[in-house]
């Protein structure tokens, strides 16, 4: 059951208020001898979180459980980058907060209203270290969401107490709360774009403060392509030669300086010290404020009636986006929406930025995409929130994406995979909030035969990135000496991927174990930074992961050119291995400006996609060496 959106704390006696936890929401189904845990979409989680699997074995009823897997920070607070980071960090203090029950000793609970649920899973839950029953209060919404601002939370869940449970569906029985702080700004300016961007890049945001007005931050974000567009014809009329600020603020691009006429409200995270906005999002122009009312009062409460208006500008808003974000691509239309919601929420990056990042090295990155079953890594709303992956297209996918049924022997199914081999496709899926793309190594129409192998350098947080060059030259020292050409690529991340054609004439087998056996010489050269053992539990903490086994059916790695989820907004870029030099660094590489370094380069992952080595060669070229 799903919960929605709603924007402010009340009290009702007939609603009860939870916790909003920031982590994975999961299924655990206890009704049969072995237990099930899983996401929403359908994703195991028994080895991924195996602790809290462990102490399954305690419950005494047969159920089905509906709840939260949460990572606790050093403070007790809910902590999603530890949880997302948990390969890193296999000893987070985890629990799953239990807050519904669907199922109990061979009945359904589901039509049992919530209040009776919650008592009945109360009774039935064994509390362990790692498994908690999620609690509520009743009625007092308002002094509860208080409280959970106080204690930095996430936000809270509402929930009426008589409602029953209905899967997959978002209903307004349950909804979400978060903390959003809003202000008013006046806009005195604003800088030219980067990149693929038009109009301008960002507004340049003031207030009176003591009847002079002063600079209070920048936003770059919260805007489409229409509402870009918009904001530039107003500014044209107001373009002036100096600045309205007495002290003139630092910017990263050349400013053109408008009256300080137009008012704007804008969502931040905070305010600093020195009175400047943290993370300002824009919302929308404020028609109905004057800019000397923009004074530092501290936060600005709405009215009922500018909230009302507020309401109607975002209503018309929304509908001429709706309307504007349809857009024909591969004679396929594609709606694209929310292209304003925020994706980097550090970088003032948003989904449009995203989007129009893919659109402009479609011709590079589709190559590497063409005719692969994809494992999509989506984070609709952004990286700092959940995300998941998704393999299996779902039944709501438009009629002209390609898709290619896969058999899963641990599923025991056919997965209908999804491949990307046009801009119309790449649009759609980043519009899903796929950031990064996961290609398999294999291509329709011998998915068992890869067209390459990749060598994975997965270092651990005590490696510098320099280990990481000094792993990959070794790598390619080893390759140059059995005539060997490899391609190396940053994971966009904090690894390096090192790729070998292969032309599809060998099995996932056979091409696995040469990978092994090219990185036990790897391991063999150094011993003192590197690692062949999986195990995180049993494997040194400061050394580099050999990963060859990334080179079996089914596995995926972000392909070249794809952005990585990261903040800095960090792009898998293909390198010369003259680049590969200490003090060289992933971010280095990212939205901003890999399309003109490609572009200067060309594509140096071509080779990858050529006609393969003769593996039997290399493996006599590796004898002679020993």
């Amino acid at each position: 059951m799903l919960a929605k959106l709603s924007e402010e704390a009340f009290d009702d006696k007939d609603w009860v208020f939870e916790i909003k936890w920031d982590g994975y929401r999961a299924i655990a189904d206890l009704s049969h001898n072995d237990p099930l845990f899983y996401s929403r979409n359908g994703i195991s989680f028994l080895s991924k979180f195996d602790t809290i699997a462990t102490d399954f074995e305690r419950q005494k009823y047969q159920m089905i459980l509906d709840g939260e897997v949460v990572a606790y920070d050093h403070e007790g607070r809910p902590n999603f980058q530890q949880l997302q980071q948990i390969g890193d960090n296999p000893n987070p203090a985890l629990v799953y907060q239990v807050f519904d029950i669907l199922w109990l000793n061979g009945h359904s609970t589901e039509e049992l209203p919530l209040i009776q649920r919650k008592e009945l899973l109360k009774e039935a839950l064994v509390e362990t270290d790692v498994i908690k029953y999620c609690d509520h209060i009743s009625e007092k919404g308002i002094d509860f969401f208080k409280q959970m601002k106080k204690m930095k939370l996430e936000g809270m869940i509402a929930k009426r107490a008589d409602s029953v449970y209905v899967e997959n569906h978002r209903t307004s029985d349950w909804l979400k709360i978060k903390f959003n702080n809003t202000d008013e700004a006046i806009i005195c300016g604003f800088t030219e774009p980067r990149g693929s961007r038009q109009s301008f890049g960002a507004l340049i945001l003031g207030k009176y403060i003591d009847g002079q007005l002063t600079y209070c931050g920048h936003t770059g974000t919260g805007f489409n392509n229409s509402s870009l567009k918009e904001l530039y014809e107003k500014f044209h009329k107001l373009i002036v030669k100096t600045s309205p600020f007495e002290t003139i603020p630092k910017t990263n691009m050349p400013v053109t300086w408008i009256k300080p006429e137009l008012v704007c409200e804008i969502k931040y995270s905070e305010i600093t010290k020195d009175g400047i906005y943290r993370h300002p999002v824009f919302v929308a122009i404020r028609e109905d404020k004057e800019p000397d009312e923009i004074k530092d009062s501290g936060h600005n409460t709405l009215t009922e009636k500018s909230k009302d208006m507020k309401a109607k500008t975002s209503s018309k808003k929304t509908e001429t986006h709706e309307k504007e974000n349809e857009i024909t691509l591969n004679q396929h239309k594609v709606k694209l929406t929310n292209q304003d919601k925020i994706y980097f929420p550090k970088d003032g990056i948003s989904k449009g930025d995203v989007i129009d990042y893919y659109q402009s090295v479609a011709t590079y990155i589709l190559p590497y995409l063409k005719n692969r079953p994809l494992s999509l890594n989506r984070f609709p709303n952004g990286i700092e929130e959940q995300g998941f992956y998704q393999k299996d297209a779902g039944e709501h996918i438009p009629e002209w994406i390609k898709t290619t049924q896969v058999y899963s022997e641990s599923n025991d199914k056919y997965i209908d995979y999804i491949y990307c081999n046009d801009k119309a496709t790449l649009a759609y899926l980043n519009n899903l909030g796929c950031i990064d793309l996961n290609p398999w190594n294999s291509s329709l129409p011998d998915l068992d035969h890869p067209d390459y192998l990749v060598l994975d350098l997965d270092p651990s947080k005590k490696n510098s990135f320099d280990d990481v060059i000094e792993t990959a030259l070794q790598v390619n020292e080893i390759l140059t000496s059995i005539k060997i050409k490899g391609y190396c690529k940053t994971s966009g991340s904090t690894g390096i991927h090192i790729y070998i054609p292969m032309g599809g004439k060998y099995d996932f087998d056979q091409v696995k174990d040469f990978a092994h056996i090219l990185m036990k010489q790897v391991n063999e050269k150094l011993p003192k930074i590197t690692t062949l053992e999986r195990s995180l539990q049993k494997r040194d903490s400061n050394k580099i992961y050999l990963d060859y086994l990334q080179n079996r059916t089914g596995q995926t790695l972000a392909s070249a050119y794809s952005l990585r989820p990261k903040e800095g907004a960090s792009v898998s870029m293909p390198l010369d291995w003259n680049e590969l030099k200490p003090g060289i660094k992933p971010t280095d590489f990212n939205i901003h400006n890999s399309l003109e370094r490609i572009k200067e380069k060309g594509d140096l992952f071509k080779p990858v996609l050529g006609k393969g080595i003769d593996m039997m060669k290399a493996l006599e070229f590796l004898q002679n060496i020993d």
